[in-house]
């Protein structure tokens, strides 16, 4: 039997169509390369709440890589460990005060699966209530007792470079930051350190895999230090361009089947036998 691959897949844009679901034809695919003894498991932005749906639909029983890293466990076996690296709170609160300053439509915070809102935004919400979680409204300042997971700023897209200036000079040393993909003028912000190749890299090493042998796909500016770290790095057909200049290679979009297309020619899953796309 050859050699077992780590396939780690990103969600947004890569592993979902633009409907955010998974294409019969790239979910044959993956179950192929399960039945070869490959590795299949997701590294995402999200937190764990919206991405078990996917989890579930691939039957996986692997680690997830949650919020870009900080927040890594196995959902099947707790006894794997469970990693969860916030940001200081005093950090957190120091951010939103100084965000004042700017045009701010909203400063969302997550600790793992509970959501606190700085307003309340029924558009948001629409998008942070997936998975049923605790949603608290109010000023951050206050209301917030613990440390974050994860923290999002929505400001005035021309205030963006500047937040993100602020948050380079003052807090470079505890926290880091990206900007989100069109149409969306958002700031995500982690503690500093850790990105979805810190994640994947823990998950491969429980399994014993080199990073020679880790096959990562992603489209946007968060996949770029796992993009770089896997051994065969691909990007989306859709990826930022930043992205596809460090790829190994650039498969079909997220609409293509990209995943599919790639790993059956790659992992020679054509021939095998198994459920048809």
């Amino acid at each position: 039997m050859p050699q077992p691959y780590l396939i780690a897949l990103d969600l947004d844009g890569t592993l979902l169509n633009d409907e955010k679901t998974i294409s019969p034809k790239t979910k044959s695919v993956l179950k192929k390369a399960k039945a070869e003894g490959h590795i299949v498991m997701i590294s995402t932005g999200r937190p764990f709440r919206s991405s078990q749906p996917y989890y579930n639909e691939l039957e996986l029983d692997t680690p997830i890589v949650n919020f870009n890293g900080a927040f890594i466990h196995h959902p099947k076996n707790r006894s794997w460990g469970i990693y969860h690296e916030p940001m200081p709170l005093e950090v957190v609160k120091s951010i939103v005060e100084t965000c004042g300053d700017f045009r701010l439509y909203n400063i969302v915070a997550e600790v793992k699966d509970d959501v606190y809102l700085h307003y309340h935004d029924e558009k948001l919400l629409e998008i942070f209530r997936i998975g049923d979680p605790n949603v608290t409204t109010g000023n951050l300042i206050s209301f917030l007792k613990d440390e974050p997971t994860s923290m999002l700023i929505h400001a005035a897209k021309e205030d963006v470079p500047e937040i993100r200036k602020y948050l380079s000079d003052v807090h470079a040393e505890v926290v880091d930051h990206r900007r989100w993909g069109a149409p969306w003028h958002i700031i995500e912000i982690i503690r500093a350190g850790l990105n979805k190749a810190v994640g994947v890299k823990k998950v491969a090493d429980s399994y014993g895999i080199p990073k020679e042998r880790i096959i990562a796909f992603g489209d946007e500016d968060n996949d770029m230090e796992l993009i770089e770290y896997a051994g065969i790095g691909i990007a989306m057909g859709n990826a930022i361009p930043a992205l596809k200049n460090i790829a190994d290679e650039t498969t079909l979009s997220n609409t293509e089947d990209g995943i599919g297309v790639f790993l059956e020619e790659a992992l020679n899953l054509k021939s095998k036998k198994g459920e048809s796309a």
